[in-house]
């Protein structure tokens, strides 16, 4: 459904919701209407539409390059972006606290997510800016994290409700440094860091960083009360590997030492009937939209999920992200000496 720019805010009552999917659409009559000055004018209609539907896709608004981006958020949302800080995925920064999307090769697809769900903070909002669309593929794939936590089966919730989520992380030469993920090159910051965020860390040798941290497996909203399915055990167990790199893997190191792994939290192995359930889950509910060059996409972080698909040609979007937030429900660590 395409809501109108001109739409004035007290006829958004009128809107069918059934007439409305993930994202709704806000498309200018023409490039000449700056998307400062519109969601500005109209910040409540927008805010209102996130939250309902977890997704609001900006569609032939005047948008002048990154700068005019990073603009665009600080001054339309009132808040300064956020440093892409404990990363799992090599991106590079295009200006500021601008990101490039997740570089990994072109003819790769990204499983859905919710940015920074491995850990217990995350920012709230993330907005995507697309430069230029490739020319096939690469969309930006995106699914209702209620619907995902509604559909899966209460057995399986409630067992990782009850254990939550233990993330066990190697650096050591094969995934992202550490120096990357932690943006310092200095061990003493990167150990205050994990003592601040709750992260256990470990040196094994001189230069291999090992760290665990347990986390939620699910979310409430802080403003809607919804339930949400907000963790990456599907993206983090070995079991998202393609079957030889897995088992080159498997027959290089011990199960310790593996560059990223998941686990229950009480260090028991999760089984990968459930995480296939999950990935089909996801999969089933995905929606993907062709992108526009021009376009923003503004996504709830923790009510939307997102990913990316294959693509060929250039494809340049860029990220950021605002509302940082932290989740103060948790179980303690649970001993982890079987891993």
């Amino acid at each position: 459904m395409i809501v109108s720019n001109d739409l004035a805010l007290e006829s958004m009552a009128e809107v069918d919701s059934a007439d409305l999917s993930l994202p709704v659409i806000f498309e200018a009559d023409s490039r000449r209407l700056d998307v400062i000055s519109w969601v500005k004018e109209n910040r409540s209609q927008v805010d209102t539409m996130l939250k309902l539907y977890g997704g609001v896709l900006l569609r032939k608004f005047r948008v002048n390059g990154v700068a005019h981006f990073e603009r665009f958020i600080e001054e339309a949302f009132d808040h300064s972006l956020l440093n892409y800080e404990n990363r799992s995925t090599p991106r590079s920064v295009v200006k500021g606290h601008v990101y490039t999307s997740t570089e990994y090769p072109n003819n790769q697809s990204i499983p859905l997510h919710n940015e920074n769900a491995y850990t217990r903070s995350w920012a709230r909002k993330i907005f995507f800016y697309c430069i230029k669309a490739s020319d096939v593929g690469g969309e930006t794939p995106i699914a209702d994290s209620r619907k995902i936590f509604n559909r899966i089966p209460d057995e399986l919730k409630a067992r990782f409700d009850r254990h939550g989520l233990l993330y066990v992380r190697n650096y050591s030469g094969l995934d992202l440094p550490w120096q990357d993920v932690f943006n310092t090159t200095d061990k003493q910051q990167v150990e205050v860091y994990c003592q601040q965020n709750d992260i256990e860390c470990e040196w094994v040798a001189d230069d291999h960083l090992r760290t665990k941290q347990y986390c939620q497996s699910i979310a409430q909203h802080p403003e809607t009360g919804e339930w949400v399915w907000f963790n990456q055990a599907h993206l983090f167990h070995i079991s998202n590997l393609d079957k030889e790199l897995r088992q080159s893997l498997l027959d290089s190191f011990a199960h310790e030492d593996l560059p990223r792994n998941v686990y229950l939290g009480d260090g028991s192995e999760i089984a990968e009937a459930d995480l296939e359930l999950i990935r089909g889950i996801y999969q089933d509910l995905t929606v993907s939209f062709a992108w526009q060059s021009g376009d923003i996409l503004l996504l709830d972080n923790m009510l939307s999920a997102h990913g990316r698909h294959p693509y060929e040609g250039q494809r340049k979007v860029v990220v950021g992200m605002i509302e940082p937030y932290k989740n103060q429900v948790y179980k303690q660590l649970l001993p982890t000496e079987s891993i």
